[in-house]
């Protein structure tokens, strides 16, 4: 009978610890999020995406919190959030190029802003706009990234859009990575079939850090690795005259299916039996010589 007592005992103080420690962790939870700075001055910023960026949530630069996020709305007729920022004016030497990131704290904590200072004698004024951003890492980003499909480029100098017409685009997404030479240097904005076509049109996010693509580049639908995901090769040109913004790739070629590898197998067997018909498993750009 005492054995039990004491089990019952025993059992009650740890529930009771229990709630007394997510008492404990509430309020200071609450006090946290409500700490005041005194006054603030208002900073604008722009993310692709917040994840799951909440107002009220800290800025920080170093891991010191300098303010909180006063408001997240959605900029019209665009997919992009502007992200207001309200810092305490005792810091108002944060140089206009640097960089705002939304980072998560520890594994399954709550997301923030983190503001890495950049090299500029110009301070951000009352009102004005950190330009360069990085966005919230999305769950399939970084399972691409671990199946080898990689991720689109921070946008940290603004993008320019190129199209690319495919007959085959395979898996291909929005936001799946452009590459060229295994660099990411942009992103997929929009997989479209114009009216009337049989052709994919593919708008491509290019970094204006990359702008100089020559305009007789090829655009090809690669897949990394067996069963990574699929993203938007470029292999450069030799001309002098680069892409510009609305231009197109002239040749292009479509994702390849695992149906035709098999069909091609299974008609030409193996290289070694192929010995003087070669030319016959080349692969052809969808769009080879088109203007």
């Amino acid at each position: 009978m005492t054995q039990r007592r004491s089990y019952a005992v025993g059992t009650g103080l740890f529930i009771v610890l229990g709630f007394a420690a997510l008492a404990y962790l509430a309020t200071q939870t609450t006090s946290v999020a409500n700490t005041t700075q005194g006054s603030t001055y208002e900073v604008e910023t722009h993310f692709a995406n917040v994840g799951q960026l909440k107002t009220r949530a800290p800025v920080k630069v170093a891991g010191v919190r300098i303010g909180s996020v006063q408001a997240i709305d959605l900029v019209p007729g665009k997919e992009e959030a502007k992200v207001t920022l309200a810092i305490d004016d005792r810091h108002k030497d944060i140089p206009d190029d640097s960089v705002a990131t939304i980072y998560t704290s520890g594994l399954l904590g709550d997301q923030y802003v983190g503001i890495q200072f950049g090299r500029s004698k110009t301070p951000v004024k009352e009102g004005g706009e950190i330009g360069l951003t990085r966005p919230a890492q999305q769950l399939e980003e970084m399972l691409g990234k671990f199946f080898g499909g990689g991720s689109a480029p921070d946008r940290l100098g603004g993008t320019f859009h190129v199209t690319a017409d495919f007959t085959n685009i395979g898996g291909l997404q929005p936001g799946a990575a452009v590459k060229m030479a295994g660099v990411p240097i942009g992103s997929v904005e929009s997989v479209l079939i114009k009216p009337g076509s049989s052709q994919a049109t593919v708008t491509l996010a290019i970094d204006k850090r990359y702008s100089q693509i020559p305009d007789d580049s090829s655009a090809a639908v690669f897949t990394s690795g067996l069963i990574g995901s699929q993203y938007v090769a470029v292999q450069p040109g030799g001309s002098p005259e680069y892409l510009a913004d609305g231009d197109s790739f002239v040749l292009t070629q479509s994702a390849l299916q695992l149906e035709d590898l098999i069909g091609k197998f299974l008609v030409n067997g193996s290289p070694s039996d192929n010995k003087s018909g070669g030319a016959q498993g080349a692969t052809q750009p969808d769009n080879a010589g088109k203007k």
